[in-house]
């Protein structure tokens, strides 16, 4: 059988161009080590966490590369402050966060949450880019933003950096700021995504793009989905919601998360801006149904979001009311009804890609 390859492959040295987007560590390690080049999501992570944690994975795939998405949105507050953030929060919108609480009788966290364990800052922003820049990885990805003195940073410390975008409109933005690939990301994709389709997107992008190796993401499933990436244009595929239901991932989901990812299909996501303040790719629940109430507030922006919504979602997890769990994903969570190791998952994209490749050849007539 002919063997998966683009040229990006020799660029990076991995054996096949599938990107693997995770926020646990063994999941990073595992994608890394299966050919791949494992993502680990650091946004949500302490400077010091950042440090032993990409420390950490460094030892579990030995020479492999791999890398960490940052979050750098523009426009956050300097400091981090919670207090500050807090007396800018509408009355309104504590008071709906409240009849939450009493609707579906939640006890406090005993813990700040995910969202809240510090706010979204320049402060916190330039300490976790050190901790980046110190580490032993060999990819700096921008998740949201690509400032161009972080991207130049980046380089100067001899890693590859890498820009997700939704619009053909950032291309140059991401050009301009000395990014070396890009990510079309599209309407399909899980979290943070933009409004149109990766099937839109993707060709404009690469054009847009020139020289500039592009990846796609959004409704990236299976070996049929690779093989039209690589048809577009693009050099690979850049994968978050497959790895979600990995054996490594599961210790880092609630189960309630798991059972719900392995029960939706593609039309059970919705994108909603109550988990954020930025529209949001997730699995549709009591949660997102609660926002989209015509009594409901209209989110606020990030971190104003974070701040209002943090705690109580750690609180949901912490006390598991199921009808309020939830986990980002992308409408690609419809082809993922099993749990198997990112060894399985890589090995059937890589043989069902090479065979959607060779059965495209028919197509073609002297």
């Amino acid at each position: 059988m002919a063997k998966l390859w683009s040229p990006i492959c020799d660029q990076l040295n991995i054996d096949v161009p599938i990107f693997g987007f995770a926020h646990d560590i063994a999941t990073v390690a595992a994608i890394s080590n299966a050919g791949g080049y494992g993502v680990y999501g650091a946004t949500r992570r302490f400077p010091e966490e950042i440090t032993d944690e990409l420390e950490e994975i460094r030892g579990l795939v030995g020479d492999r590369p791999f890398g960490v998405d940052l979050v750098l949105p523009p426009g956050m507050p300097e400091h981090n402050s919670r207090e500050a953030i807090e007396l800018e929060i509408p009355q309104g919108h504590k008071d709906f966060v409240q009849s939450l609480i009493e609707r579906y009788n939640i006890p406090p966290a005993t813990e700040p949450g995910m969202r809240t364990r510090f706010i979204r800052s320049s402060e916190i922003e330039a300490a976790q880019i050190q901790s980046v820049l110190n580490a032993p990885v060999d990819m700096f990805a921008c998740g949201i933003g690509a400032p161009a003195p972080v991207v130049q940073a980046a380089k100067g410390n001899g890693m590859t950096t890498l820009a997700l975008i939704g619009s053909p409109h950032h291309v140059q933005r991401a050009i301009d700021a000395g990014v070396e690939i890009i990510v079309a990301q599209g309407y399909d994709a899980g979290a943070h995504t933009g409004p149109i389709g990766t099937y839109s997107l993707v060709p404009q992008i690469v054009e847009a793009a020139g020289d500039v190796p592009v990846l796609v993401a959004g409704g990236v499933a299976t070996g049929r989905h690779i093989a039209a990436a690589l048809a577009m244009g693009a050099q690979g595929v850049w994968m978050g919601t497959a790895w979600l239901l990995s054996e490594e991932h599961q210790t880092h989901m609630h189960p309630v998360n798991t059972e719900k990812l392995l029960a939706a299909g593609s039309g059970d996501t919705v994108i909603t801006r109550s988990e954020s303040g930025k529209t949001f790719r997730q699995i549709r629940t009591g949660w997102s149904q609660a926002w989209e109430d015509e009594r409901a507030p209209e989110p606020l922006k990030m971190p104003y979001q974070d701040v209002l919504v943090g705690d109580l979602l750690g609180a949901i997890e912490e006390h598991d009311i199921e009808p309020l769990i939830h986990s980002g994903a992308g409408q690609s969570v419809g082809y993922f009804n099993e749990i198997n190791s990112v060894q399985v998952i890589m090995n059937k994209l890589v043989t069902e890609t090479v065979e959607a490749l060779e059965q495209q050849r028919q197509f073609l007539r002297p």
